[in-house]
């Protein structure tokens, strides 16, 4: 399976101005775990996640106060719709991280996170445990 056939096609993407409680806002209204930072003024595309909201929130940062900037990845790792699950699995497991933007020549396209591999990989596992 391939990680176009498993990704997230709602890809939220907000400015680097956003404040954590803004990006918070919009990622839960979507029920999503990560978004994708867009800031044309420096290195282009970013991911901002969850536990980096919860990690800044949880050490007394201002949620109002802080931006999105602050507390995004831009040495982000990206996958093609065309990587195997496999591919995606091996890259968050040597990264340490939840989620890939999943990139189609400049933009994004999606987001596969893990519980996308898992939803996909589940199924498959119930079919060979049947069969055997």
């Amino acid at each position: 399976m391939l990680v176009r056939d498993a990704m997230s096609t709602v890809v939220l993407t907000i400015g680097p101005t956003h404040t954590l409680r803004q990006a918070a806002r919009l990622m839960s209204a979507r029920r999503i775990g990560a978004a994708v930072v867009h800031d044309p003024d420096t290195c282009g595309l970013g991911i901002i996640t969850e536990r980096d909201i919860l990690d800044a929130v949880g050490s007394g940062l201002d949620p109002d106060r802080e931006t999105a900037s602050a507390h995004t990845t831009t040495d982000v790792v990206f996958a093609a719709p065309v990587w195997t699950l496999e591919e995606a699995a091996e890259a968050m497991t040597h990264g340490g991280f939840r989620h890939l933007i999943v990139l189609d020549g400049d933009g994004a396209v999606g987001i596969v996170s893990v519980r996308d591999i898992i939803r996909c990989w589940a199924p498959a596992r119930r079919t060979v445990a049947a069969a055997g």
